[in-house]
Formats: structure tokens, C-alpha cells, sequence
């Protein structure tokens, strides 16, 4: 059943921490009781040590469950796919995807979710880039080098980690076969990790791309791990990096009223404008605004990804 495939993925689970503690949120509000909700249950993709993705979120569930009028609990899972079993199995009720988990939720549903808004870069762009890394003492300056060498994908859900570079790699004359091997990492951290430790040669990995190198950037997972005092950036080469990929949704389920989706959208700039340091962690990073969307914006990606499902079912 869709809804074990979830809980037994689930490694960390936060409770509701009591609105009492919520700080000074004084944005918009809703009494989400009115629709049936009882709690909100917010899915947190794989990507990070399990413990940090709790920690990034603890300053944001109560202001969640003071936005909404119930309480907010964050649920997360060890990799993306069991965060989009959540969502498809509705033990869930919010994710924030990158555009290939959506678009394997939708592909496999139309009717579950509906993205609802997303960051917009601090320097107005709604977009983000796949970037491939090595370490800077490897002798490799692109990805020309990497004949032969041992390449790391994040995840097979991630949009950047492992959907962008599948396609943009071929484009370029460079398959699977071009490396002596490829693996995936579990996750975007693991991933760059694996590079430091010398386990494989290059790693992909997600960046807003905009700001500075030695801080990772202005948001992405570079820039988490500098945050985390578990990266320098001085260790790490750029080798590639992607065409510019659009931001990835907050989604929700699709029967979500309307009045809810307001508030939530209001509610999540709310605390990024009077509580930067809380949405930072959210974020993962620093962002200008978050801003609406619908599937429209995704239809590319969604594209994308059906194209790969029916070549692979092809070859097999």
C-alpha cells in the first residue's frame, strides 16, 4: 500500500511544538479546522543528514501551526522517493519538490497535487543550476577530464542531482559509459562528500549559482555545507554546470481551498521578511521572495522526465 512505502522510509519525525513558542509571527492566518484538517503534515525531502533538515524546520513548525491554526509536523524521509510516496499515498499534505519529484508525482497522478509557489533568487531569477564538482587538487579542469573517472549522482528523483545531467550529458557526446562508474550517493550532501573524501573523482549537485563561490553561493547545497562548517570551498573545483533549471514547488494537495493557499503563500513571505534567519534554513539559503505558480511552469520538466520513463521502458 502507498502509505507503508511512506512511513517505513520515514527516519525523523518532528511534533507539534506549541504555538506559545511560534516567536513574533503576526502574518495572515487561517483556521485550516474549517476544511477539515486536524494537523498539517509537511513531507521534508532527503538530501541532508536527517537530524539537520529537523533542525533547519524547528524554528518554522510552530509558525506553520500558528499560520494554520493547527499543528504542524515535519516528516522526513530518507530519499525522495519516500517523500513523493507521502504525498501520493496522502499521509502527507505538503512537500517542497524539485521539478523532477514533481514530475513523477504528477506523471504517476495528475490529481494529487498542485504546486503553489516557489523562491525567486536574490537576484530576481526563478531558476537554479545542476553544477558538477571535483576536488581542486584533482587535476581536473572540466568535464572532458572525467574519461574514466568515477561520477556521483544524488538521487534518481533529484532534478539536478541526476534528470538534468542524464539529458545534457548525451548532448555534449557523454554517456554513462564515459566514467569508469557512476553511483548514486543518497542524497546531495553524500554526494559532494563522497568528492571530498575521494570516494568518486566528480559529483553533481544543486546552487542558486548566483553570489559568491567561497560562501557556495547564495542558496543550495554547497551553501548548506558551508553553513554547516562541513565544507570549504576552496576544496572544490567547478567543472560544469547546467542551463537554468526553474525553482522547485511547494506543492499541496489539490483540493486545497484556495483561501489556504493564500495565506500560506503570504504566510511564508511574512516570515521570510521578519524572521530571515528562521527562512534561511527553510530556504537553504537566501532567496528574494517566494511567488506562485502552477504546473504550467513545470510542463517542461514533467516533459522531460516522461521522455525518460518511455525511453528506458523501451530499452527494456
Amino acid at each position: 500500500m502507498k502509505k507503508l512505502g511512506f512511513f517505513s522510509s520515514v527516519i525523523v519525525v518532528a511534533g507539534f511544538i506549541s504555538s506559545a513558542t511560534a516567536g513574533n509571527y503576526a502574518g495572515p492566518t487561517i483556521d485550516a479546522t474549517k476544511y477539515g484538517f486536524k494537523e498539517f503534515r509537511m513531507g521534508i525531502l532527503g538530501g541532508e543528514a536527517a537530524q539537520d533538515r529537523q533542525k533547519s524546520y524547528a524554528c518554522f513548525t510552530p509558525q506553520v501551526s500558528k499560520m494554520l491554526g493547527v499543528p504542524a509536523k515535519i516528516f522526513v524521509a530518507k530519499d525522495y522517493a519516500g517523500t513523493m510516496e507521502g504525498i501520493l499515498g496522502g499521509t502527507i499534505d505538503y512537500a517542497w519538490f524539485g521539478p523532477s519529484g514533481y514530475a513523477g508525482v504528477y506523471l504517476r497522478d495528475p490529481n494529487i497535487v498542485k504546486p503553489i509557489m516557489t523562491r525567486i533568487q536574490p537576484n530576481g531569477a526563478m531558476g537554479y543550476y545542476s553544477v558538477l564538482v571535483a576536488r581542486a587538487d584533482s587535476g581536473i579542469k572540466d568535464i572532458k577530464d572525467l574519461k574514466g573517472k568515477k561520477l556521483g549522482y544524488a538521487d534518481p528523483n533529484s532534478t539536478s542531482g541526476y534528470l538534468i545531467p542524464s539529458i545534457e550529458f548525451p548532448k555534449m557526446g557523454i554517456t554513462d559509459d564515459y566514467f569508469s562508474s557512476t553511483q548514486f550517493s543518497g542524497g546531495h550532501e553524500n554526494n559532494v562528500l563522497a568528492v571530498l573524501n575521494g570516494d568518486i573523482d566528480a559529483a553533481v549537485t544543486w546552487t542558486s549559482g548566483v553570489g559568491e563561490w567561497d560562501e557556495g553561493y547564495s542558496s543550495g547545497n554547497l551553501r548548506k555545507m558551508v553553513d554547516k562548517g562541513i565544507l570549504n570551498m576552496d576544496d572544490l573545483k567547478l567543472v560544469w554546470k547546467s542551463k537554468l533549471i526553474p525553482n522547485g514547488p511547494v506543492v499541496v494537495k489539490k483540493d486545497m481551498p484556495e483561501e489556504m493557499v493564500k495565506v500560506m503563500i503570504e504566510g511564508f513571505n511574512w516570515v521570510h521578511k521578519n524572521d530571515p534567519e528562521c527562512m534561511l534554513g527553510v530556504a537553504g539559503g537566501e532567496i528574494k521572495q517566494w511567488t506562485p505558480v502552477d504546473h504550467g511552469h513545470y510542463e517542461t520538466i514533467v516533459a522531460a522526465r516522461k521522455a525518460k520513463i518511455e525511453a528506458k521502458k523501451k530499452k527494456n
